[in-house]
């Protein structure tokens, strides 16, 4: 038995195969359809029809909404460690997404009364989808490696500005009706062809550093991006998660593991608890790499570089 426990969100958008392989356990999420059902947001497409969902989706984007799972719901998944005799370190979503951070830590002031000899240790992630799913990755090869339940918990608070997006979403009007990105941003979204160029940024969203015209254009610029942001890519595990976009992820795939040459790359679904709100059109890479700085001046700086020579 691993000496403590790593927890995520629904949204941290591991696969079965992921979570098995780094022992990571999640709690999941609510998803309501535009009928009134509600269904739990699970990180698997098991019993829902993927392409049905993207499609109705796309035409009625405000009739879906999430909910994170509740207090009582993280007490009850979190106990299941404690009585283990193992401690926990739990990672959030981004809180400028998700009240996920703040119910991990109202249950973990129930669990600690009832548990005073055992540690729980929460951290908001700032990252979303599988940016935060690799850092919960991280912390298990941490934990592998031996690093006590503060070292890792330390390191990840440390290192979470080093978390990397680097790729599109080519429908900004959906976010926007989302009231995630202003309307005269998404405008360039609704333009043929065009690829907003998106990275983190420091307050746990994603900001438009530029617009590249077309898939090709987008990867080779991409791969200049990485290149100049990546820490030891023959390290690095990189995550390509899509919403509906596969086409260009396995090119994007294919184009990381020539030129940037890391570790492993792996292709990443977008479930649903995230996919309602992110909407079809995202081919991202997140991955480990320099710091992204307060203001992104350097990184806008470097997109609009890269754009010039393309």
């Amino acid at each position: 038995m691993n000496k403590f426990a790593i927890y995520a969100d629904a949204c941290c958008d591991l696969s079965q195969e992921i979570r098995d392989k780094y022992d990571i356990i999640y709690v999941k999420g609510h998803v309501t359809f535009p009928d009134g059902s509600q269904k739990e947001g699970v990180c698997s497409w098991d019993g829902f029809d993927k392409d049905a969902f993207y499609k109705d989706l796309r035409k009625n984007p405000n009739g879906y909404s999430t909910a994170p799972a509740s207090p009582e719901e993280y007490k009850e998944a979190f106990e299941v460690a404690l009585k283990n005799g193992q401690d926990i370190l739990a990672i959030s979503i981004s809180t400028a997404l998700s009240g996920t951070y703040n119910f991990m830590n109202q249950a973990k002031a129930e669990l600690e009364k009832e548990y005073p000899d055992r540690k729980i240790l929460i951290v908001d992630s700032l990252r979303f989808s599988t940016g935060f799913g690799l850092i919960c990755v991280k912390a298990s090869l941490l934990r592998s490696e031996g690093m006590s339940i503060d070292e890792v918990y330390g390191y990840v608070e440390a290192n979470k500005y080093n978390y990397h997006q680097c790729g599109f979403l080519d429908d900004l009007s959906f976010v926007a009706a989302k009231g995630r990105i202003s309307k005269a941003k998404a405008f360039m979204g609704q333009l043929v062809g065009i690829k907003p160029f998106g990275e983190f940024d420091k307050n746990g969203l994603t900001t438009v550093l530029g617009q590249v015209k077309g898939d090709k254009a987008a990867i080779k610029g991409f791969i200049e991006y990485i290149k100049a942001t990546i820490e030891n890519p023959e390290e690095q595990i990189i995550f390509v998660a899509t919403t509906n976009r596969m086409k260009q992820a396995l090119a994007f795939k294919e184009a990381i593991e020539a030129e940037i040459k890391p570790k492993e790359v792996v292709i990443a679904e977008v479930y649903i608890q995230d996919a309602v709100n992110v909407g079809p059109g995202l081919m991202c890479a997140y991955y480990y790499g320099k710091r992204i700085t307060d203001d992104l001046a350097y990184e806008r700086n470097l997109v609009q570089e890269i754009i010039k020579k393309l």
